[in-house]
């Protein structure tokens, strides 16, 4: 009978995975099949056919969004046709620029729709907002000031209009801003472990703990006793001669981990050294994080809000709320994630089922907080990821605070500088469009955003010098880390997992940095 397990198990295993699996399977390792759904399902929309829209929309094409329309009412120049590998040289030249560029992005991934459409933005904002807003991501590159900023207003307009991705670019010299009104994000891939809650032990985990005998152990079974376990014993023995108190000075603290070190039978045993080394735990407290802590005091979460707001997020928050307040020990709920320790699979895995075990009790009490119907698969993520939640409300597109501008030409001069030349860059053209782009003028318009009374770094004239270099070049180097950062942000609103980039993100390609101010 037990071979029989153990065939149809190996069996089981070795069912080949689904072509689609196989296409994305490295990218399913990063964001799994909660991300990749959410990509198939977005619709994005590219204002330009630019060699840098064209960038960008390569590396979401790879990936496998949904769909993707370029609005582009330009024909192919020359100029184009040298700069942008999704054109095919002088054959696309006098031809729609949005319709070359989507038919050879289309090649890269056949079950992702394209579209192009040559109608004038200006037109489309006027006659027809409702097709502008019916996409996930909006991203505009070198658009006229005026334009984007009738654009910007109408995307900010309501909580629930597509996230737009301001993109600028001059020579070796880019940047961009993310347009989001609101953003929550559960899971954001955080380097920071869930607590494995020591210092407050389940009664499962004391239990085990106290049961186990390590004198009478054999070597080769006290060596693998997991670090978990050990913390727990020694620390309820500390209690005990203490007054029921953790270690509290540095004193006792050293006196702590030479009591662990002291079990040891052997010298070399690693899990007792590991236990020493992660001792810390036992007096740092488990609580509430800060940064979640703070999000009970979000608006969002008030019944009269929640009333209003179908989104599962605020509602999973309000539970949490309620049973961090209930809970005996004021804590998060456990989740069955445990990190690599020195321990034989036997007792690795025992201690994994009392976490796991735990854990599924802990979320079925959150489940009893919940007001509103939320599937069992986004409850899971919410509980496992509860420790590293995001609620980001973001700013509308160029609204810059002018005290933040002048403190950061203080604090990171190069950055305010670089952000300062592409907005003068923009502004002159569209006071000047026919003019061509001079220092004088630049510098001149950066002086009048800044202020007579505030000093200009001399890094400023760097920038301005290759702003008037290339005001208007397309670089393939360029367009193309551009394509790579843009895409990954991009990836990342549509995903809602890991963390956007918050403020303007500015590159510099000449001496290869960058930077993000106005946070």
């Amino acid at each position: 009978m037990a071979s029989q397990d153990i065939e149809s198990a190996t069996t089981a295993l070795q069912v080949q995975p689904d072509s689609k699996a196989r296409r994305y399977d490295r990218q399913l390792r990063l964001w799994a099949s909660t991300g990749q759904s959410a990509l198939e399902s977005s619709r994005v929309l590219v204002l330009s056919g630019s060699a840098t829209s064209a960038s960008i929309l390569k590396n979401l094409v790879l990936p496998g969004i949904g769909h993707f329309t370029i609005l582009d009412h330009a024909t192919t120049s020359h100029a184009d046709a040298g700069n942008n590998f999704f054109l095919e040289g002088l054959e696309s030249v006098g031809k729609p620029r949005a319709s070359e560029a989507v038919r050879l992005l289309c090649e890269l991934n056949d079950s992702v729709d394209g579209h192009a459409d040559t109608r004038q933005l200006k037109s489309v904002i006027e006659s027809d907002p409702d097709w502008l807003t019916s996409f996930t991501v909006v991203i505009a590159h070198n658009l006229d000031s005026q334009i984007l900023a009738k654009l910007s207003s109408l995307l900010w307009e309501h909580p629930n209009h597509p996230t737009l991705i301001v993109v600028r670019s001059a020579g070796f010299l880019a940047e961009f801003f993310i347009q989001v009104y609101e953003h929550t994000i559960i899971e954001s891939h955080s380097e920071t472990l869930p607590s494995l809650r020591i210092d407050k032990p389940f009664p499962a985990l004391k239990e085990h703990a106290l049961s186990l005998d390590f004198a009478s152990m054999d070597p080769t079974e006290h060596g693998h006793i997991p670090y978990v376990v050990i913390l727990v014993r020694v620390l309820e023995d500390w209690k005990r001669s203490h007054g029921g108190n953790p270690p509290g000075t540095y004193a006792e603290r050293q006196e702590f981990k030479k009591s662990i070190l002291a079990l040891k039978i052997k010298p070399d045993e690693e899990n007792f050294d590991e236990a020493a080394a992660q001792a810390y735990r036992c007096w740092t407290e488990t609580t509430v994080p800060s940064e979640i802590a703070s999000l009970f005091d979000d608006p969002a979460i008030s019944p009269e809000a929640l009333r209003e707001n179908p989104l599962p997020f605020f509602h999973l928050l309000a539970a949490l709320k309620k049973f961090t307040d209930q809970s005996e020990t004021h804590t998060l709920p456990l989740t069955s994630t445990l990190p690599d320790m020195k321990a034989d699979t036997k007792n690795y895995i025992h201690l994994q089922t009392l976490y796991k075990t735990r854990a599924e009790e802990e979320k079925h009490a959150f489940k009893s907080h919940l007001r509103a119907p939320v599937d069992d698969a986004t409850i899971g993520l919410f509980v496992k990821n509860a420790h590293a939640l995001h609620v980001i409300r973001g700013t509308r597109w160029d609204t810059l605070d002018h005290a933040v501008l002048v403190n950061t030409l203080t604090d990171n001069p190069k950055a305010a500088c670089l952000h300062l030349a592409l907005s003068a860059l923009s502004a002159l053209r569209e006071q000047s469009p026919d003019l061509p782009i001079c220092e004088e003028a630049l510098r001149k318009h950066v002086e009048s955003v800044v202020g007579d009374e505030v000093e200009l770094p001399e890094c400023l004239n760097d920038f301005v010098g290759e702003v008037v270099r290339a005001p208007s070049a397309e670089l393939q180097t360029t367009a193309a880390f551009l394509g790579g950062m843009v895409a990954q942000e991009t990836i990342k609103i549509i995903t809602k997992q890991y963390v956007p980039v918050r403020g303007y993100c500015v590159i510099d390609l000449i001496e290869s940095w960058t930077a993000v101010i106005g946070t």
